[in-house]
């Protein structure tokens, strides 16, 4: 089973943090590589088995899962059911935490998956840096345009 995590510390308060992303379905409206979602069978964001369908700026479209949610530890899990890429067994959790000291967040995006084994490092990598790492960052450079 391969597995990626990656950690970031954004500028900003938690509870504002939480705000931007906390929608399951709203990753276009933060997340660079992502341009259009939505819920299907017109379940709400933030109930337990609501799968998105979304699309990539590349093309590709991709089916999740909510899996768990939590405004109190503001957390949100999810598994992939249709991706372009080869893998399977999918669960991801996106968690974050406060930080006292200046009153920052700290968000940790974790995943695992099964892959061939030729395969399992690639899809690694690309996730944390395309996906996890790409999020955070356009989140760091929002919070920093409302200072």
């Amino acid at each position: 089973m391969a597995k990626v995590t990656i950690s970031s510390v954004i500028d900003a308060p938690v509870e504002q943090v939480w705000e931007r992303i906390r929608d399951f379905n709203g990753l276009p409206s933060w997340h660079p590589r992502m341009v259009e979602s939505h819920i299907e069978d017109g379940k709400d964001a933030t109930t337990i088995g609501c799968v998105r369908n979304f699309q990539l700026v590349s093309g590709a479209k991709l089916r999740e899962k909510l899996l768990d949610f939590s405004d109190e530890n503001f957390l949100v899990s999810y598994s992939i059911l249709e991706t372009p890429q080869p893998l399977t067994n999918h669960k991801a959790t996106l968690q974050l935490r406060r930080v006292t000291d200046g009153n920052r967040t700290y968000a940790e995006w974790t995943a695992s998956f099964d892959a061939a084994p030729e395969d399992a490092d690639k899809l690694a990598e690309g996730m944390g840096a395309n996906v996890f790492q790409g999020g955070f960052n356009a989140l760091k450079a929002h919070f920093a345009g409302q200072s």
